[in-house]
């Protein structure tokens, strides 16, 4: 379906969320994608963002961009990644407004919410608890963005609200050794010690938490799928986007391993931290507007190593 907007800013297109909509936006018909790059435009400078917004006029936005990484890295800097992601959606949320943008939807995450939280993850559990000490900074400037959306819908009027992805993956990840998530980071670490004839691989943690995974490219198009929702009471502030299934971070591994081709021993480190025992996402409300995920965790798995590899021969491979 194509959104009813004609110029679509897509902050963050560089990156696997911001890429993988660009590329499903390129095939939903008549509109222009707006785009900058860091050395275009600075998010952290306000005065510029308001600027670029001025310039460019976009009657829509899909913010995906952002700060992110995994455990190491979240703990390493929280400075950074709350203050870096809180200023880019403050500076970013509020130039669409004074615009005029029609349309604002920001990309948080589901590590908004608390760490003890009932399973499944509701949108309503928003708020009720401690967040998780391993990625609170993140969590925390996502929850700005949030509720500034919210804010400004109910102050002012206008179609901003959120979109809450689960974890994702696929082509454009990021395979850095210590700041990846664990998935590009398993895929990296099983494919290196297949490369190589090692005999075994170590994991982070018990190997118990468990985990949901989305295909970047289903998220792509959920988001298309969102911004074609008209406005209403209906339409939630925020809204899940994931798969609602889950798995162990040691099953995880062993599948990863299968498509990897690593026939090695896969060994649990428990001194290392563990993170959410449980994250899996309520998507009763995504499935209430008749979307629903279509690659499943098997099939994405494949694709994403078959790029990984395609990205790893081009020198293209994400790592930073």
């Amino acid at each position: 379906m194509t959104p009813p907007y004609r110029r679509i800013y897509v902050a963050g297109h560089r990156g696997m969320v911001g890429s993988a909509v660009c590329r499903r936006l390129a095939g939903a018909g008549d509109l222009e994608i707006i785009t900058a790059s860091r050395d275009e435009l600075d998010l952290l400078d306000r005065r510029e963002v308001n600027r670029f917004f001025a310039d460019q006029q976009p009657d829509a936005v899909i913010f995906a961009a952002a700060r992110v990484g995994g455990i190491l890295a979240n703990h390493t800097h929280p400075v950074e990644f709350l203050s870096d992601n809180a200023t880019m959606a403050i500076s970013a949320i509020d130039a669409a407004f004074r615009q005029g943008v029609r349309r604002f939807l920001f990309l948080g995450s589901t590590c908004i919410y608390p760490r003890d939280c009932p399973q499944p993850m509701s949108e309503s559990s928003l708020l009720t608890g401690p967040l998780e000490a391993t990625n609170e900074a993140y969590a925390i400037a996502k929850i700005a963005g949030l509720k500034l959306c919210q804010y400004y819908r109910r102050q002012h009027g206008v179609y901003f609200t959120s979109a809450m992805p689960t974890n994702l993956y696929g082509p454009g990840d990021n395979y850095h050794p210590d700041h990846s998530h664990v998935l590009p980071a398993l895929i990296r670490r099983f494919h290196e010690a297949a490369q190589s004839g090692v005999p075994e691989v170590t994991i982070w943690g018990s190997g118990t938490p468990r985990r949901e995974f989305l295909h970047v490219d289903d998220l792509a198009d959920a988001l298309v799928h969102l911004l074609n929702l008209p406005d209403s009471p209906a339409v939630a502030d925020w809204i899940n986007v994931g798969t609602g299934v889950d798995l162990t971070i040691r099953e995880l591994a062993e599948q990863i391993a299968a498509v990897v081709g690593f026939e090695g021993r896969i060994t649990l480190d428990p001194s290392k931290p563990d993170g959410t025992p449980v994250k899996r996402t309520d998507v009763s409300m995504l499935h209430g507007t008749l979307w629903r995920h279509r690659i499943g965790l098997a099939e994405g798995l494949r694709q994403t190593y078959e790029a990984f590899l395609l990205e790893t021969g081009q020198g293209q491979l994400r790592s930073v």
